[in-house]
Order: structure tokens, then C-alpha cells, then sequence
């Protein structure tokens, strides 16, 4: 099958990453961790395949994820740790609110992450 007919398939389990909602692609674009210019180079996983970042988002609409190991937040900084929950789950947010806001692709970032490009 042609790569453009296999659509975005994830980096670690191998399905489909059918909606922009479960991207990890998508949440790091969101924060500001990805460059709009990196978005079609980059490979994609869902979120769930991310637990080094998904970890951090605490909704009642996420099912909660554990993460072993030494960057568990467990094991991290509890103000460290509070400040990434915050950033985190506020870009989950917004990135389960972008399907329906018809907004052009530059403006899905949050709005700090879009002030310090402009300033760049």
C-alpha cells in the first residue's frame, strides 16, 4: 500500500493514529514542542503510546496513564510535576476542542506558544 493511502500510522504500536485528538504529534504541536515546519516530517503515535507525556494530563475524559521507570512523576519534583499536569492537560484541552473551532493550522498552538513565535 502507498504511504499516502496507510494514513498516519503510530511509531510504537503499528495502528492507525485516526484522529488528531489521540495525535501525540498534535498535543506536542500544541505546547510548542513542534515546529509547524516539522509536523508532515515527524513520525506520529498516539498519546497513549507517549506515557512519558501522557501522564500528565488529568481529566476526568482521560483514562489516567501509569509510567514506570525513572521520569515516572512519582519520582519527580511535586512543583515540577503540578506545572507539567497544568501545561499538559490544558494543550489536551484545546487540542480535543480544534476539530470544531475551523481554526487554520497555524493557530492551533496555545496562545503564549503562538506570542513567542511572533516574537521569533
Amino acid at each position: 500500500m502507498a504511504r499516502c493511502e496507510q494514513g498516519y500510522l503510530c511509531d510504537v504500536c503499528g495502528n492507525d493514529v485516526a484522529e488528531m485528538t489521540d495525535s501525540d504529534l498534535y498535543l506536542r504541536f500544541v505546547l510548542g514542542e513542534v515546529q509547524p515546519e516539522q509536523l508532515h516530517l515527524l513520525r506520529e503515535r498516539h498519546i497513549r503510546c507517549n506515557p512519558a507525556m501522557a501522564q500528565y494530563i488529568v481529566d476526568p475524559a482521560f483514562e489516567v496513564i501509569s509510567f514506570d521507570g525513572p521520569f515516572a512523576k512519582a519520582y519527580l519534583d511535586p512543583a515540577f510535576v503540578m506545572e507539567q499536569e497544568i501545561k499538559v492537560t490544558r494543550a489536551w484541552k484545546r487540542l480535543q476542542e480544534l476539530p470544531g473551532l475551523g481554526l487554520p493550522i497555524i493557530d492551533y498552538p496555545l496562545p503564549e506558544v503562538r506570542e513567542k513565535w511572533k516574537g521569533a
